[in-house]
This record gives structure tokens, C-alpha cells and sequence, in this order.
């Protein structure tokens, strides 16, 4: 058994706790007993004074004192300068001399005052509580104090066996909670162990019924779940991009090599295989742009600030100038004059990037692009191409990573399969609403909600 684990350190806590216990009770009935027991006298003796005090003025006075003396074990006592008045009958509490303590009391001037002396006729310790009833009337209460020393005896050696017991108890007590509660952690301990050298494979419920520990395996579990899935899509990222890397790559390989054996003296031939390889690079930054996009979007919080989300699509079909003079694109853009809104700039920038993009490649001959900028209760933002649209048992898998829609148009499709994933994550972390409106034949509308 390890000398630092949880098991023994619960064992250890227990049996302290025990032995601290044990020690309070040592010291409160044996060791100190004999001082509670005189506070507790003198706490007596201060109330049977105020009682008399109050009632001194009654006409059965002094059975009321005798009934004091006989329930409460004590001499009372009612003088003035001269002569005793009244004595309550005698118990061990009374002495016979008290000639001094009344003088000095009477000549103190004081109210109240507490003498302590020795019984010399029964060798035990007295208390007297002097008290002024009026200008010349005075009360003294005694109260004898018991030998405690049999008793003590009597509870020292009942204490001895109470701790013995006590502590055997609480080593087998312990013993038990300790192995109730670490047990199951140590079984979570192996099990993530497991799990820290790849093993996804794993049951953290252990119905330990302890909420902490079970609130602990639940979390495990559902940790183990998620790294099962991120090692999946871990896989399949690497398969997919190793795919889509090795793609261009040989291409770009095969094309050069044809430049330089085949076709370099072939003006025409040499220019058409550069453009190949040229593209082949295109789609390679693409795809390691959007792969490093994707990979931002899942690793970083969102900055949300307040930014003119119509200055920001103009911005956007800025660089779009390029495919309307040299491919004959046209981008119709719909919109009030100015709409601030509250996200992630950089974020909603890549949305409306990756949506346009998607248009560009599956828009009709018509070559037309419509972004539609709508405000009422919410925010919409539309992006609409006139192509063939998308059959409705593809669209669930649209917004998936690697998709591409298997529809023929016009132009090779230039895209990693990303775009439309990347779109995905940004809205659903912005919580937006999202989704796509298509007819066959009539185009497919993407869009997203503001709220």
C-alpha cells in the first residue's frame, strides 16, 4: 500500500478523527473535571442567590430558603452586623465559623463576592457566595464540593476500554471507507490509463454510489466518446487529405515531367500542361487553406464585435471583379444601404466567402450570382446560383467535410470538399440558423439568420 494514496490518507484522517475525539474526552472527564465541576457549583450557588434576592421580601422567606437548601444541596444563611437572622438546616455545606468571611464581606462594601476555603470538619473544598439583600442584611450561600477522586478512577478506566474499542473501530471502519472510495478511483485510474495510450474502447461506469465519483466516470465516459469520434475524424481527415494531397501532386509531377521530356520545344503543348500544373497548385493552396481555415474555427474562441455587414459584402465582391471581367460572371446584390451587426467578423467574412464560392462553381450558364441581404424581425443573408439544384436526398450530406455534389455542369468543379464544412462550424459556434433552399432546375438559395 502506497504511503501517499488515497486510501491511506482516508485511513489515517479516520483514525485521527477518532484519537481527537478520545483526546476531548480525556481532557473534559478526567482531566478538567474537577474544574468544571466547581464552575458548575458556582454557577448553582449564583442562581440560588438571585432567587433569594428576589423573594427576600416575601412573607414565607425562609421556607422558601429551606426548600432551596434541601433541593440544591446547600447552607443558606441570612445575617445582619449583630446576630445570625435565620440559618437553613444543615448539610455538608455548612460550617460552623464564618465569623471572618461576614466581617470582611460586611466591611468590603461590596454587592456580591465569592470566598473558596477548606472544610476542616469534613476535608473538602467550600464555596460561599456572600450577597448584600439590603443596607443591613446580608445572605450567605455554602455549597460543598465532592472528593471526585473515585470517580475520576471510575471514568479513567471506562475511558481506557471506550478507546480501545474506539480505535479498533475505527481502523476497521476506516479500512472499509477507504477501500469504498478509492477503489473505484483506482479503477478510473486504470481505465484512463488505458485511454491516455490510445484505447477508446472503454466503460468508466463503475455505480460506485458516490455522487462525485460516478459525476467523474459519466465525464470520462463522455470524454472517451469524444476522443473516440476526434481519432475517427482524425483518420479520416488523414485518408481524405492524403487523397487530395496525392491528387495534384501527382498531377503536378506528371505534367512537369511531360514539360520536360515531350512537350518543351511544343509552344502550345508546354503552355497547356503549365496551366494544368499552375492549377493543380491553385486547388493544392486551396486545400490546405481551408484545412488550416477549419482547423482555426475548431481551436479559437469567437471575437464578437459590432461591424456594417453590408461594407463587409462589398468588400467581399471586390475581389470577385476579376471572374466578371475575364469569365463573364455577374454578382446581383440586393441590400439596404447599412445593417450593423453583432459576430465575428473574420468568421462571417468566410461565410459569405465559402457561399459565393459554392455559387460560383454549380451557378448556371447564366453565369449569375445573387446575394440577397433581407431585414425584419431577423437578419437573412442569401446566396443563390441558377444551376441544377441538389436532389433531395443529398442534401443532408452537403454540409458534410470531403462532399461533393455529383451533379454535371458546365465547368470542372474547383473545390476541396471544405467549404461548405467550414460554413457549418462558424454558424452553428455563432449559434445562427442556417440551411438551403433548392428546386431541380431552378438553383439552390444558402443562407443564414443574424438574430
Amino acid at each position: 500500500m502506497k504511503r501517499n494514496s488515497l486510501k491511506v490518507k482516508i485511513w489515517l484522517y479516520l483514525i485521527i478523527f477518532a484519537i481527537s475525539l478520545l483526546t476531548l474526552l480525556w481532557l473534559f472527564q478526567v482531566i478538567f473535571i474537577d474544574k468544571f465541576y466547581e464552575l458548575n457549583k458556582s454557577s448553582q450557588i449564583k442562581d440560588i442567590t438571585y432567587n433569594i434576592k428576589i423573594s427576600y421580601k416575601n412573607d414565607d422567606i425562609y421556607t422558601f430558603i429551606d426548600k432551596l437548601a434541601y433541593e440544591e444541596d446547600a447552607c443558606i444563611e441570612v445575617f445582619n452586623r449583630y446576630n445570625t437572622l435565620y440559618i437553613s438546616n444543615q448539610s455538608k455545606g455548612c460550617i460552623q465559623n464564618t465569623y471572618e468571611y461576614k466581617k470582611d464581606f460586611i466591611n468590603s462594601n461590596d454587592n456580591s463576592k465569592l470566598y473558596k476555603l477548606i472544610n476542616p470538619k469534613h476535608d473538602n473544598k467550600i464555596l460561599i457566595r456572600a450577597t448584600k439583600l439590603d443596607d443591613n442584611t446580608y445572605l450567605f450561600v455554602n455549597a460543598s464540593l465532592e472528593p471526585l477522586g473515585t470517580t475520576v478512577n471510575i471514568l479513567s478506566n471506562q475511558l481506557i476500554i471506550v478507546s480501545i474499542i474506539v480505535l479498533i473501530l475505527a481502523l476497521i471502519i476506516g479500512y472499509f471507507i477507504s477501500k469504498k472510495i478509492s477503489k473505484p478511483i483506482e479503477n478510473i485510474t486504470k481505465s484512463a490509463k488505458k485511454m491516455g495510450s490510445g484505447g477508446y474502447d472503454i466503460d468508466f461506469n463503475i455505480n460506485s454510489n458516490i455522487y462525485e465519483i460516478d459525476e467523474l466516470a459519466n465525464t470520462l465516459n463522455y470524454t472517451e466518446q469524444e476522443l473516440s469520434k476526434i481519432s475517427t475524424l482524425q483518420k479520416e481527415l488523414m485518408a481524405n487529405v492524403s487523397h487530395d494531397l496525392k491528387t495534384p501532386l501527382t498531377m503536378i509531377k506528371g505534367y512537369a515531367e511531360m514539360v520536360r521530356d515531350l512537350t518543351y520545344n511544343n509552344d502550345d503543348k508546354r503552355n497547356e500542361d503549365l496551366n494544368i500544373i499552375i492549377e493543380e497548385s491553385d486547388r493544392l493552396t486551396l486545400l490546405v487553406n481551408d484545412i488550416l481555415a477549419l482547423s482555426s474555427i475548431q481551436a479559437t474562441t469567437l471575437k464578437i464585435e459590432e461591424f456594417d455587414l453590408i461594407d463587409l459584402i462589398n468588400q467581399i465582391l471586390k475581389r470577385y471583379k476579376i471572374y466578371s471581367v475575364t469569365k463573364g460572371y455577374e454578382f446581383i446584390f440586393n441590400s439596404p444601404s447599412k445593417l450593423i451587426v453583432k459576430a465575428d467578423k473574420k468568421r462571417i467574412e468566410q461565410v459569405i466567402y465559402n457561399l459565393i464560392n459554392n455559387a460560383i462553381n454549380y451557378t448556371g450558364s447564366d453565369n449569375k450570382v445573387f446575394i440577397n441581404v433581407i431585414k425584419n424581425d431577423i437578419i437573412r443573408v442569401e446566396v443563390t446560383d441558377t444551376g441544377m439544384g441538389i436532389s433531395k436526398d443529398k442534401i443532408p450530406y452537403i454540409w458534410d467535410k470531403y462532399y461533393h455534389s455529383s451533379n454535371k455542369h458546365k465547368r470542372n468543379v474547383v473545390g476541396t470538399g471544405l467549404g461548405l464544412s467550414i460554413v457549418k462550424s462558424i454558424l452553428e459556434s455563432h449559434n445562427f440558423n442556417y440551411g438551403v433552399e433548392t428546386k431541380k432546375n431552378n438553383g439552390t438559395t444558402f443562407y443564414f439568420e443574424i438574430r
